[in-house]
């Protein structure tokens, strides 16, 4: 969708300004303004509330400026993306900011990011709201993230009826079309010999599950690898959910769509890496041939697994991929995945957590997040449960029985498929805003994305 900046010279002049005021600003601000401005804002009860949005006229009956309330600096919790609302809640026209907000850039982003609509099944017209870029902000690159952004929500809100894995595999590969990337996509009983957990999880639908890949870059670059998960949705397998663990399974390859707005950013901005893109495309599916519980499979690394539960089904086609991109031994490599309820019921829907054994990689990622508004946390690999994915007849079991640690036992449980990458990164994403806030409307969202672009973008640039 298009993303709402005016940059013609003439924009400028008539763009209508907005003032940023808080609490502690307020009294001040209402000295700038004439008597019938602040008649105005008294009669609409305006109290430079965080969020609040006034429209003051002119003496012609337009608009003469927008008032919207921040946070006081002073404020324990600062929401950087507030103006994001502002899309959504000012007339039709251009608008400028008259006053710095809390973080200008960020400001900017959120704007873009507060116009998105998801209209491909009912009309839902974006927002004909313009926003002239502040000065000294780069417009071309907040464009690419909100693009990506925009790639990932769209792809995540998309219903599965829609978004299969042969989809998913149709629009990873339009992505690396419009970078000239090379692409390769294994299918169906392919997968048997060198991806036996994807075809396992895969098998019993009637939609073939896959292995997309692609790469990009200078091979003398250094070597980034990102691993997606692509449940394009998930029942539980034979360890079936209720329905209502079902109501937002179609957001399960959110970990897919979330890497491939990363390397649509990474590639948009040419960063000096070879990127390499690995997603594993599967639908989990109720079937004769479905995969059971006990039932053990030989791993692409050569590890036996037993499935404790078929509905631990994300770890295992990710075993397979990562292994697989192990094998290049790469400088970085990052998977993000909708993996574990266990992570939701300690951080919540908008604070995904991180896994590394590389504490100097896990100090920037946290910095990265909070510069970008990117919330992450990181958590523990804590060694002493790794015993707890001790099988008794296999070498590991993909669902340990009790219900403790259920998202550092997934990521202790994926560290084993990784041996030969100089530093690994895993996320346990949502992929999800439950409920709207501003910039981030409710549905399908960019998680973790843009904080480690910011970071790859430090280093490699």
């Amino acid at each position: 969708m298009p993303i709402p900046f005016e940059t013609a010279p003439a924009a400028a002049a008539s763009a209508v300004p907005v003032l940023f005021v808080s609490k502690s600003t307020w009294e001040t601000t209402r000295a700038t303004l004439s008597p019938s401005a602040l008649q105005f804002a008294a009669a609409n009860g305006f109290a430079a509330k965080p969020g609040a949005c006034l429209t003051l006229p002119d003496a012609d009956g337009g608009i003469a400026q927008v008032v919207f309330g921040l946070e006081d600096a002073t404020a324990k919790s600062r929401d950087p993306f507030r103006p994001g609302a502002l899309p959504g809640l000012l007339p039709a026209g251009s608008y400028s900011f008259a006053n710095a907000p809390h973080d200008a850039r960020l400001a900017t982003l959120a704007f873009a990011l507060g116009s998105y609509r998801f209209s491909r099944y009912r009309k839902a017209e974006a927002p004909a709201v313009k926003l002239v870029p502040p000065d000294g902000i780069d417009v071309a690159e907040i464009t690419a993230v909100a693009e990506a952004a925009m790639l990932a929500r769209d792809l995540i809100n998309t219903p599965s009826n829609e978004m299969g894995p042969e989809e998913l595999a149709v629009a990873a590969s339009e992505v690396a079309a419009r970078f000239g990337a090379r692409f390769n996509c294994i299918t169906g009983d392919e997968l048997k010999q060198g991806f036996p957990l994807i075809h396992a999880v895969g098998q019993a639908s009637i939609r073939a599950p896959r292995l997309i890949e692609f790469s990009w870059g200078d091979p003398a670059h250094p070597k980034v690898t990102l691993v997606g998960k692509g449940v394009c949705f998930d029942t539980g397998g034979l360890d079936l959910k209720p329905s209502s663990g079902m109501l937002l399974m179609k957001k399960d390859m959110g970990g897919a769509a979330n890497v491939l707005a990363l390397a649509q950013m990474v590639m948009d901005a040419k960063l000096k890496v070879r990127l390499r893109v690995l997603i594993p495309a599967v639908e989990n599916a109720v079937a004769g041939n479905a995969f059971r519980p006990l039932d053990i499979f030989r791993s692409r690394k050569g590890l036996s697994v037993e499935i404790g539960n078929t509905d631990a089904e994300g770890r295992l086609i990710l075993a397979d991929a990562l292994a697989y991109a192990d094998e290049e031994k790469p400088d970085l490599l990052i998977d993000m995945g909708t993996l574990t309820g266990a992570a939701r019921v300690a951080l919540g829907p908008d604070l995904p957590p991180f896994y590394t054994q590389d504490d100097a990689l896990a100090e920037d990622v946290g910095r990265c997040a909070r510069e970008e508004n990117d919330p992450l946390w990181r958590m523990p690999l804590w060694g002493p449960y790794d015993s707890w994915l001790d099988a008794k007849v296999a070498d590991v079991t993909n669902a340990p029985s009790g219900g403790f640690a259920g998202s550092i036992t997934c990521a202790l449980f994926l560290q084993r498929f990784v041996e030969h990458a100089k530093s690994w990164l895993h996320f346990d994403i949502f992929a999800w805003t439950p409920q709207a806030k501003p910039a981030r409307p409710e549905g399908g969202e960019c998680q973790a994305a843009r904080a480690v672009f910011r970071l790859l973008g430090e280093r490699y640039a």
